[in-house]
């Protein structure tokens, strides 16, 4: 585990603007490049447009936008999920990363009190496994692909990445998975999860629904950020340190968890993306 205090101003990163259109109701129709070498399509359906379980309230939210450089080959691609614990929220690309040889792609999925667990995890392995399928279409490498996402997008990516069977159902091992980066996600069962059948925000479970529950040793490297433990939501450092252990008892190697002291759950953010953008380019070791 590794103590960070960042309280000196990070680096700014210079960011163009994108100008946004309006959405497609079926398909993404807008290709919108801009002046650096960037282009976004926005509004991409990744669900399968065919399947009898396309509802209007499945249209409006399973959609990604992805934002890639169009002058490279065989970039890296971040699959990011916003947070909102699992009720709110809604998908964006990181101001602090653009225009940095990096894809993005931004996932809306559907939320609490409208579906119930699993579907947002269901929609989580969809996105995924679009990312994944189509991502060389744009000049991307699947095998470049990491997941990444804060609170609520931290528990998915975490749980879609080590239980293994979301992903299995598009075909894809979810070993292959370049990377795993949660800001600040739960490692045990969702307290949205747990309102669903009753159970208390302060009663912790851990069950298949929990990433603990999922521990191995041969799941993707692991990049665990948390803010400071005495700021941060209930427990949210102490579970991640509890997976981080469990990982190495379990003999995985390439687990590391990072203590953002002085920030908060939401002020974690911009260190946070700092640590991202120095694993993404290979300037910060885990093992």
């Amino acid at each position: 585990m590794v103590n960070l205090n960042m309280n000196d101003q990070c680096p700014k990163y210079l960011f163009t603007v994108i100008l946004l259109f309006g959405i497609s109701q079926l398909s993404a129709q807008n290709v919108i490049p801009d002046k650096d070498n960037y282009k976004l399509v926005q509004n991409i359906l990744y669900h399968d447009t065919t399947s009898k379980s396309i509802d209007p309230y499945k249209l409006e939210r399973c959609r990604l936008d992805l934002y890639y450089p169009s002058n490279k080959t065989k970039f890296k691609t971040v699959v990011w999920f916003h947070g909102g614990g699992l009720r709110g929220g809604e998908k964006s690309i990181p101001d602090e990363l653009k225009n940095n040889d990096i894809a993005f792609a931004a996932i809306n999925y559907r939320l609490f009190p409208n579906v119930e667990c699993p579907a947002y995890i269901e929609d989580a392995a969809a996105s995924i496994a679009w990312v994944f399928k189509h991502i060389e279409e744009f000049g991307g490498s699947s095998d470049k692909i990491y997941l990444s996402g804060h609170s609520a997008g931290g528990y998915l990516v975490s749980l879609v990445g080590l239980d293994k069977k979301w992903l299995s159902k598009y075909g894809i091992d979810a070993d292959s998975i370049a990377g795993l980066i949660p800001f600040s996600g739960h490692t045990i069962t969702h307290f949205t999860v747990r309102e669903e059948r009753g159970i208390p925000g302060e009663q912790p479970i851990t069950d298949e629904f929990a990433p603990l529950f999922h521990v191995r040793d041969n799941a993707p490297p692991l990049i665990l950020i948390t803010g400071d433990r005495e700021l941060e939501l209930l427990g949210r450092y102490e579970e991640n340190a509890l997976l981080m252990r469990m990982m190495k008892v379990a003999g995985h190697t390439k687990t590391k968890l990072y203590e953002l002291q002085g920030f908060d759950h939401v002020g974690m953010l911009k260190p946070a993306f700092l640590i991202l953008n120095n694993y993404l380019h290979d300037s910060l070791e885990i093992n």
